[in-house]
């Protein structure tokens, strides 16, 4: 699953304008055209498609944190960035919308996919552990559509953007 896809899921789900999207961006101190992301909301095979890079996905992702969870305790050090990957964009949308495991399970039963918890806690575990899982193309797609699911009160079936 590429950023793209991650972006405009995620954009649809949360029920966000272009306009939402670039201010959640400059949040994180990442400035936003409308060209460049309406580039990054086409569809791969449109002649305007571009690649998302990982900051951008990113800063959208902090800038959601910021939004719904405030600014970090600068007192408190922040912890190091590892690979940014699909681990990493569920653990951030975990934190910025304050989900649970029940939540995060229900998610993905909503979206098709049934884990126990602890496969989900192997989710949010560092890639040094014993009992890390990386977080499949599949699976994020499911909590997403779960996501659109709950937030938009649509059936599984009609939720791709």
């Amino acid at each position: 699953m590429n950023n793209n896809d991650v972006l405009r899921r995620l954009r649809f789900a949360l029920k966000q304008s272009d306009a939402e999207v670039q201010r959640l961006c400059r949040l994180a101190q990442v400035d936003l055209g409308d060209a460049e992301l309406r580039s990054y909301l086409a569809k791969e095979g449109d002649a305007d498609f571009v690649l998302c890079p990982d900051p951008v996905l990113a800063a959208l992702l902090d800038g959601l944190v910021l939004h719904r969870r405030g600014p970090r305790d600068p007192s408190v050090p922040r912890p190091p960035e590892g690979r940014f990957d699909n681990n990493m964009i569920l653990k951030k949308l975990r934190i910025a919308l304050e989900l649970k495991e029940p939540d995060m399970l229900a998610l993905l039963e909503l979206g098709g996919m049934k884990i126990s918890a602890s496969e989900l806690g192997g989710l949010f575990r560092s890639e040094t552990h014993k009992h890390y899982r990386p977080c499949g193309d599949q699976l994020l797609r499911n909590f997403l559509r779960g996501l659109t699911v709950k937030l938009r009160g649509v059936g599984a079936a009609s939720v791709e953007p």
